[in-house]
Order: structure tokens, then sequence, then C-alpha cells
């Protein structure tokens, strides 16, 4: 059945192309002979299939954002871009903690033990973890957002399709840029670039950027800025002809970024101090967050990232072809801590931390050619990554107190304050810190060798096949310490000298009757057993192995195929259908000592039209995908147990679905584009970890999204030009599951919405002098300033019965001063 739904759907969105598009060129004018028509519609060329071509003529599904919209939306990450490409959504409230998601799969790398499922490429060179994707735009040339399995075309972790970033090269043109902006919430921001040549064979790029802001979120007991930061990146790079044939490029990236960890608002009503909310949160309960008064109480809240990249490309050209080699070096540390209860009270005070500290290498060899009836690239790959990953939670021993009494009907150390009291025992249970980590390394190592050649088999007809071969080997260690609370353990110790302690308490009221020895249903409740319990990481697994390094060695291998077909019935129209495998390797569990999961893979079956209408000065492509998903590992809170937990679960799922975009130059003046998504996406197979079965049911993605843009200019006769452009993103209402509301992702509560239709509209105009080297610009994002909730953080939920939310951002707007040469 779901092959034939396809089928019909496919055979629908290209007859309706086909059929349409020969009377759009029928109505197209035509100028008058001596007469002809100087507009054409601007060549976009493109290396998605690792050789230069013009997008019109790659079979794949492929939209590319240029530097006209980065500057027009005033882009400065990857994140203020994914609302105009349908499909793609990249989560950057943490950019440390970035996940991308294209066509419905997710990148879920919460945990080292965890790789990409979206790749991130600069320059062909693979970014690596989430934590170091998210960066500022440094002369970006174009962004090509690539749809589906490229494995054979880019490497690792492509299962779900690949972002690469392509940067401007040093040329032998001395030119400049300066530029200066200012915008609401204290906004300030610059950047400059110098193209400096060196001679006929060498020139150098330089680059540098700074941004910052107050934020738009304070708190509303202090006055402060919750989400106010402030980062700094720079890059150089160097060209050089070394002879006829050969040439190098050597590219230095820095960042420098510290803000304050994304606000958590919380939407719990609270009883006046010292009472507590019900444990665990009532959702009927929640209160809307946008507009709602933010708190917080954790000290150093920030969210800090040093980030520096080397990459050394030399390319070599022979009589038969290119040899390339490129060789990257990456390294960045991070650090977040983040609000989790959204209050400011310490009887609910509940914090996480992630901390990574990631370093990888990255060398690839690349043989490409032609001939007459042969377009061919051939290269093998080596990748290694060493990281260390540290979670960490805090809370205090009051809101231990609150989570004891919540989960177990037992005030834990009330009870015990209330012994000392009353016995004139000098001692102080509250007030107390209590943090508990758990550790993490991975050292990964990946080698891959692949090939795709293209057969010219007619003047019309080509046929693509694509191999790749990958194998991936990690080491992989867990180490669960033992929580520290120094001075609440001292203040317990106290009391078991003087006889407070141990108390015996019935073992099913903190569910640890297995450590019941003689059976009586009681356990001692003594200082020993306290500096020994744990809240966050407490599941029998994680306990059993308390203060021991656990080790685990696994490897994964695959052979990837990809198989293309393209016709050209005429020199304006291609027609395609490609079938391709993508996969991404097994890992591990951060949370639970030796637990490994099997590799991702994906089948992906695509085909579409592309047609260029020249003489309407049209372009446009539409496809048409189905695929089946295996083993997709993904991070989710498991909440079957009292005391929540993120667990990497393993799902089947099915998409099918169909991409368009267009282009028109509608006149000399005026530019027009339109990108379209529509997915309909199930699990195919699917329990929860907390036994909720999704199989059949939508995995939450939206069906459909839309961007659409229009930019128009002015010639002011010898006083410049005025462009104005306009841009507008739609994302439809999120489909729910049964276990959306656990996630808090997607659901319906009292006071609103999360996965509700969204809209953005952007507005910018710029006024250019004659000379074209100054420019004024006024721009407004999120022009009519819609506002919604992203999602709940749901940790403290069943903990301390506190849920807080995170909403998008206000609108913005500003002035900008460029000046270049």
């Amino acid at each position: 059945m779901t092959y034939n739904r396809l089928s019909r759907g496919v055979r629908k969105a290209l007859l309706t192309s086909l059929l349409a598009s020969p009377a759009l060129a029928a109505q197209a004018q035509h100028p008058p002979p001596g007469q002809p028509d100087a507009i054409e519609l601007d060549r976009i060329v493109v290396t998605a299939q690792s050789r230069e071509q013009e997008l019109k003529d790659v079979p794949i599904a492929l939209q590319v954002i240029g530097e006209n919209v980065i500057e027009q939306t005033m882009a400065e990450n990857l994140g203020d871009l994914d609302s105009f490409v349908p499909g793609l959504s990249i989560s950057d409230d943490q950019p440390t903690q970035a996940s991308f998601k294209l066509r419905g799969l997710s990148t879920g790398d919460f945990g080292i033990g965890t790789d990409p499922t979206v790749g991130v490429y600069v320059d062909g060179v693979y970014a690596g973890r989430g934590g170091g994707t998210v960066l500022p735009f440094l002369d970006v040339e174009r962004i090509e957002v690539l749809k589906g399995p490229q494995g054979t075309l880019f490497g690792r972790n492509t299962a779900a399709g690949a972002v690469s970033i392509v940067t401007k090269r040093p040329g032998n043109e001395l030119e400049g840029r300066a530029r200066v902006r200012m915008g609401n919430y204290g906004k300030q921001y610059f950047d400059g670039m110098l193209n400096l040549p060196a001679g006929e064979t060498t020139a150098f790029r330089l680059n540098a950027m700074s941004s910052q802001t107050d934020g738009w979120v304070k708190d509303a007991a202090t006055g402060k800025p919750l989400d106010d930061g402030r980062n700094w990146a720079t890059r150089a790079a160097f060209r050089w002809d070394i002879g006829d044939n050969t040439q190098m490029l050597l590219s230095w990236d820095h960042e420098d970024m510290d803000q304050r960890s994304r606000p958590a608002i919380g939407i719990v009503a609270l009883p006046p101090a010292p009472g507590v909310p019900p444990v665990p949160a009532d959702p009927a309960q929640y209160q809307n967050p946008i507009g709602h008064a933010a708190y917080t109480d954790v000290p150093d809240n920030d969210e800090t990232r040093k980030f520096d990249g080397a990459t050394l490309i030399l390319d070599h050209a022979f009589e038969w072809g290119h040899l390339s080699s490129m060789t990257s070096w990456r390294s960045f540390d991070t650090y977040n801590r983040a609000e989790e209860d959204g209050t400011n009270r310490s009887e609910l005070y509940l914090d996480t931390i992630n901390i990574e500290d990631n370093t990888t290498w990255y060398q690839e060899f690349k043989f490409s050619g032609n001939t007459e009836r042969l377009d061919w690239v051939a290269g093998a790959s080596w990748f290694q990554e060493k990281a260390s990953q540290s979670s960490v939670v805090d809370l205090t021993s009051d809101s231990i107190n609150t989570a004891a009494a919540g989960l177990y009907g037992m005030p834990l150390f009330g009870m015990l304050q209330d012994a000392a009291d009353y016995y004139g025992i000098p001692v102080q249970l509250f007030g107390h810190p209590w943090r508990e980590a758990y550790d993490n390394t991975v050292d990964s190592t990946a080698y891959a060798a692949f090939g795709d050649v293209i057969w010219h088999a007619t003047d019309k007809l080509n046929l693509t096949f694509g191999l790749r071969y990958t194998r991936d080997e990690k080491k992989f260690t867990w180490f669960n310490d033992y929580h520290r609370a120094d001075a609440l353990n001292q203040a317990l110790q106290t009391l078991q000298q003087y006889g407070v302690l141990p108390q015996p308490v019935p073992c099913e009221a903190l569910g640890l009757c297995a450590m019941d020895e003689d059976g009586d249903g009681l356990i001692p409740l003594d200082a020993a057993f306290l500096a020994g319990f744990d809240l966050a990481f407490s599941d029998p697994i994680s306990m059993a192995n308390k203060g021991v390094t656990n080790r685990a060695r696994h490897a994964w291998s695959d052979w990837s195929p990809r198989l293309v077909v393209d016709y050209h019935p005429s020199g304006d129209t291609m027609l395609f259908a490609s079938v391709a495998k993508g996969y991404k390797a097994g890992g591990y569990n951060v949370f639970s000592p030796g637990a490994a999961f099997d590799n991702e893979s994906v089948w992906n079956f695509e085909t579409g039209i592309k047609r260029d209408l020249r003489d309407l000065r049209i372009q446009y492509e539409a496809s048409a995908f189905y695929y089946v998903y295996d083993n997709r590992q993904a991070i989710r809170l498991d909440t079957s147990a009292d005391i929540p937990r993120y667990v990497v679960s393993t799902s089947d799922l099915t998409a099918r679905g169909v991409d368009f975009s267009a282009r028109w130059q509608a006149s000399e003046h005026l530019s027009v584009d339109f990108a379209a998504e529509w997915i309909d996406s199930t699990y195919k197979d699917f329990i929860t970890p907390d036994g909720v079965d999704l199989s059949g049911q939508p995995t939450g993605e939206a069906n459909l999204s839309f961007a659409a843009g229009a930019a128009y200019t002015v010639p002011l006769g010898g006083h410049g030009d005025l462009t104005f452009s306009a841009r507008h993103s739609y994302g439809g209402r999120g489909r729910c599951n049964s276990g959306s509301s656990s996630q808090g992702n997607c659901g319906r509560y009292a006071t609103f919405t999360i996965g509700e239709e969204r809209n953005r509209t952007d507005l910018y105009l710029r006024w250019r002098s004659p000379s074209t080297q100054w420019s004024v610009a006024a721009y407004v994002n999120n022009a009519f300033d819609n506002r919604y909730v992203n999602g709940l953080y749901t940790y403290g939920t069943t903990v301390v019965g506190t849920t807080a939310a995170g909403v998008s951002e206000p609108r913005f707007y500003g002035m900008e001063l460029a000046y270049r040469f």
C-alpha cells in the first residue's frame, strides 16, 4: 500500500511539472529581432558532486543560499537561516549542543556516544559534532543544502543529507570591506575583510567579526539580562600557486564565545515559600511562558566555547585529471551551565552542566578526471576524534529534600533537621550544594574509500554509480563518580556521632528493597548510605558501577551504493531518478555503562525534474522521495522511572515527500524565489523506553513548510540605487504522537501550544552609493513579532515539581553601515 501511494504521488508530481512547463514556455514573450533580451537569470555553480556544475545539471535535491540572502537577513550563522530552507531545522538555542534535522531526520548528538545524522562541511572539510558546527559566518560565498544520503560525495555522517559551506578564496585583486551594525536589545556587530595579493602567485585573505547583545530576557527579580553575550572570530587564508598546475590553500579559524545559557522560563504556579508545588508537576496547570516572568538563581550560568581549526588543501592538475589532498585539524572546548527549574527558589534548585573537550583530525585524498564518456572521482579518507564529556547535575540539599518528599513521601533532611533541632545538635542540613557527574571519553577512528562515476551513455542519457566503504572503530569509557556534597556529608557525620543516625526506614519508600539484606523491609539510613546515594544517576546499572571506570570497544563497517539515471529530453530539461544508501556508525549510551547500539542505515528512493526556461528567466526543480530508515538513534528523556534520565533510543521509520524550488528573474530589477517541502514521516517500529508503542504514528514532523523571497532594486540615476528585500517562511503544525508530551516537544496545553504553525517575515532596505563603495541598510527580522513556545524542559517535572519552557526570539531591528573597496 505504501508503494502504491508513493507511486501515485510521484507520478502526479512529475506529470504536473511536465505538463505545466511547456504551457509556461509557450507563453514566453520573445523579443523582436535585433532587440535581444539582455536580462538573464544568474547561473549558480555548485560543487555538490565534487566537480563544478550548474545547479540545473545536478541530479540531487539541492537548495543554495547565496551571499545576498545572508546579507539581507543579517544572518550570523547557520541557525539564522534554517527557516528559509524547507525541510531543514537547526536547534541552536544552545550553540554548544546544536542539532540538525533534514527531511525529518535529526542529529541528536547530545552525548559523545553518538554521531550526527546530518553532516556539516566547510570547504569540503567535515565539521564534526554539533558543538563545532554553528560558528559565525566569515566570508561565506554560498551554502549548499543537499537532501538525501551523500556518502559517496561528501563522506561521514550524511545519512540524511549534508550542509556544505563554501567560503571565498584569496584572490588576485586588492579588496576590503567593513560593516558596522547596531540594533535593539543592545545589538552591536562588526565585521571586516581584507584581500591582499602578494605578487602574481600568492594572496592573503583576512576576516574578523565581533558581536554582542544585552539580550531580550531579564530576570524579574534582579533586572539583570538572562541571555546577554558576546563572541568574536577571525579567519585567515593563504593561497599559493606553486606552479602552473599546483595550488596550496592554508586557512585558520578561531572563535571565542561567551554568553548566558539559554533562559528557562518557569511555567508552574508556585505557592509562597517555603511551600513547594506538587511532584510531579501537573501539565493542566502550566502557564503560558510567552510574556511570563523569568527567574534564575544559577551562579555562573554561562555558555562558552573556544574553537580553533586549520585546513591545508593541495591540488595538482594532471593531463588526465586532478589530485587533491585535504588535511584538517579542529578543536573546541565548551561549557554550558543551564537553568532547569525556572525559579529562584533554593528548595527547587536544579541545573545541568555539559562540558566537552573535542579534537579531530581529517585526511582525504581525492582523484578526479573525465574523458569523452566518463566523469569520475575516487578517494580515501581517515578521520580521528578524541573527545571527553562531563554531564553534571547540580541540586541543593533543599531541593534533594523536596525531591525525596515528592518521590518517596519522606522529606529526608527535613526529618533529620527536626531531630537535630530537638536535641540541640549544632548542625545545618539545608543550603548545601549537591553535585552529581557522569564522565565519558571516546577515541574514534574511521577509514573510508569511495568512488563516483558518471557514464555519458548518449548525448541525453547519463548513468551514475557510486560506492563507499566505511569502517568505524570506537573506544568508549564511562565513569559515574560519587556525588559531591562535602558540607552536607560532614553535617550527617555529626548527626551519626550524636546517635541520630542510623535510622531504619522502609525500603519501599526509597525503592531500595534490593538492599534489604535481612528481609525485614527496613534499611539503615546512615551517613555512609547517604554519601553513596544519588538522585540524577540512580538507575541500577549506574549505581552498580559507582566509582568504577567501564570500557568498551566496537567496530562497524558498511558498503553504501548510489545509483542515478538522468535524462535530458531537451537542452532545458533534466529528468532523474536515484537510489542511495546512507550509513551512520553505531555508538553508546553515555549514561549506561556497556550499552552499545547498532549502526543506522537508510535507503532513499528519489525521482525528479529540473527545468531552465531561459526565455521566461525561470529555473525550477521538483523531486519526490521515499526512504526507509532503520536503527535511527535519538536522545530521549526516559520518564518511566521516578527519576528521569536521558537514554539513546533506536527506532525504524519511513517517510515520503516532495521538494520544490524555483527562481524567477522577473525583470532587470526584480528577482523572486520560492521553495517548499511536503513530508509524511511515521514510525515503522518504535516502542519508547517508557513503554509507549509509537509504531505507525507520526514522528512529529510537520507536513508542509515553505519559504519565499523577493528583491527589487530601484536605480536612482547618479545617486546610486535602492534595494528592498522581503522574505517569508512558514512551518506547518507539528504532528504529535502519544509520546510527545513526555518529551515536551509537541502538544496542546491549556494556555499554549507546542508545534503550532510558524511564520517569520524579514524585511531589508539598502541604499548603495553610485560607486557601490558605501551602503546604508535598515532591517527588521521577524517583522510581525510572532512568538512561539519552542519546547519544554521537563527534567525537573518529576523531580522537584517544576517545568520550564523555551520561547522563540522577538522582533529584531537595526541599521548597518558598510564600506568596501
